[in-house]
């Protein structure tokens, strides 16, 4: 694991925690500085988080956050992670892991239980918000089975992000800042100790992936509108973050070249291994017509030769078009565990 990617100390020292083993590993050798330090939750003052950027000249404050390290640092380590790595590769699975499963199978139960309803618009169905109703009632229940019993007052403030992950129920819309809440919400749940190193890939072949199926099944049953989309000028309607870590599980392929994610015989096949695949098949079922049409970002991006470069510049392109997109981030909710506070030098 490459913790040279965090930012900053903060980052390094807490976000994904050393697992059990290695820690029980560690003091055997007399080298564990865990026990040493104070409790996670007496390193941080719990809070229900709100929005702190309200105007165009706050995104600077953002940029020189805590939060804005500790969410880049989350990305890129997972980026770094799975390289090279399929899908159905083998790795651990832990207890959080497998929880954060069933709290995800709980959201898909409930679309199977809330059907659409009849509406003369046909796009953004009224029944989404009843929905998003029972996980507003329900979210703080959820998140405290997933946190270990020294940091349950953690609760309320990681639920925020949970319940910010799954579209607007006012607009019926989902887009990239849904998506970042929720890479802010495994982010915290990292920083309380619930996820550790062992979880990486986990995290982004177990749950991420998991994540991405529910709200492509959210999106399809409730017809939901793309927040902020900016059509074919956009990567994508819905979602960003797969498109770079699905890059990165590309890098090195012996066959695959990004040209050929634009077959749709390659996308048959290798979809099951591939996450950036798998968001191609989502598009060529959802649109009509020639994809360099209703996809046009991504046809540009099948002509660049390799995997690597199509990686740094997606990395490039989502700051640039979300993080620092003040429509995106004046959602954005910062509490103790993703602060508004400018990184210490």
């Amino acid at each position: 694991m490459s913790l040279h990617l965090w930012r900053s100390e903060v980052a390094a020292s807490s976000l994904l925690q050393p697992s059990s083993n290695m820690a029980e590993s560690e003091q055997q050798t007399g080298t564990s500085t865990e026990d040493d330090g104070p409790p996670i939750s007496a390193k941080f003052n719990f809070m229900v988080p709100k929005k702190e950027i309200s105007m165009v000249p706050d995104m600077g404050k953002w940029k020189r956050s805590q939060a804005y390290a500790d969410y880049m640092g989350f990305v890129l380590t997972l980026n770094e992670g799975v390289k090279g790595k399929k899908l159905t590769c083998e790795y651990p699975v832990s207890e959080t892991v497998e929880k954060l499963l069933s709290l995800l199978g709980t959201l898909d139960r409930w679309i199977d239980e809330t059907p659409p309803v009849d509406q003369p618009s046909r796009f953004g169905n009224k029944a989404y918000r009843t929905w998003y109703a029972k996980l507003d009632q329900d979210a703080e229940a959820l998140v405290s089975t997933l946190l270990p019993p020294d940091v349950s007052a953690a609760a309320p403030e990681i639920a925020v992000y949970l319940k910010e992950a799954v579209g607007n129920s006012t607009r019926i819309d989902y887009g990239t800042g849904h998506e970042a809440a929720f890479a802010a919400f495994l982010c915290c749940l990292c920083k309380v100790g619930a996820l550790r190193v062992d979880d990486q890939l986990a995290i982004v072949f177990k749950v991420f992936d998991r994540y991405l199926r529910v709200m492509r099944k959210l999106q399809k049953t409730y017809r939901m509108e793309p927040a902020g989309s900016q059509g074919v000028w956009g990567l994508d309607d819905f979602q960003f973050l797969p498109f770079i870590w699905g890059s990165s599980q590309l890098i090195d392929h012996p066959s695959l070249e990004p040209r050929h994610f634009v077959e749709e015989k390659v996308v048959n096949e290798y979809h099951q291994d591939y996450m950036f695949l798998e968001c191609i098949k989502f598009i060529n079922e959802m649109k009509t017509g020639p994809f360099a049409e209703h996809s046009n970002q991504l046809w540009n991006i099948s002509a660049v030769p390799v995997w690597s470069k199509v990686n740094q510049g997606l990395v490039r392109m989502y700051k640039a078009e979300c993080l620092e997109k003040f429509p995106v981030i004046q959602h954005f909710k910062f509490g103790s565990l993703l602060s508004i506070q400018p990184v210490k030098p």
